[in-house]
Formats: C-alpha cells, structure tokens, sequence
C-alpha cells in the first residue's frame, strides 16, 4: 500500500511529497462545535460566511469568496482525500470561525 500525502509546491517552485502526520485531525466550524464530516456540510458552513463554488471538476471543488476576494480554497470533492493541508487552508482564511483538531 502506498504512503499517504499531499502534493505541494514549495516557495522555490518545487513540488513534493507532504507526508500526513500520523496522528487523525478534524475540521471544526467553531460557533456550533461541529466536526465537518462531509463536503456538503463544510460548503454550508462556508457559503453562510460568504464563499461560494467557483469550479468544480471530478476531483476538486473551488470556492471563491463572493466579496470579489481573490482568494481561493480547493477541496477534494471525495471528502475520504480530505487533508490537514487542506483543513489548515479553511482555518488561515476563516480565521475564527474553523480550527483543526487532533482526534
């Protein structure tokens, strides 16, 4: 069986391997202490703080923020592929409203 990971470009342009971390993390919508269990609830959550899909393709999703923000949080549509960097992602740009935690 293969290891898994992340795929990610490092500041040099590189792109590499990221190993997960041994320990399972969760993604918190922090107001109503829910666990995201799945792609849709996390969209819910999401849209209710103004994101919305910008593309979507058989293996990703994209949100955008309706404000005109140029930022962009990607996420895997098959939420089993769902990753602390992608959970971190969620976090940086909500700050507040999501944390991630060690299950």
């Amino acid at each position: 069986m293969a290891a898994g990971g992340v795929w990610v470009f490092r500041k040099d342009g590189v792109m590499e391997l990221e190993r997960e971390a041994s320990s399972r993390k969760a993604l918190v919508y922090v107001p109503a202490n829910e666990t995201m269990r799945s792609l849709r609830a996390l969209e819910r959550r999401l849209g209710s703080l103004g994101w919305e899909r910008y593309y979507e393709d058989r293996a990703v999703v994209q949100l955008h923020r309706r404000d005109g923000s140029v930022d962009l949080i990607t996420l895997p549509r098959d939420f089993a592929r769902f990753r602390s960097i992608h959970m971190f992602d969620v976090v940086v740009k909500n700050r507040g409203h999501f944390r991630v935690v060690d299950l």
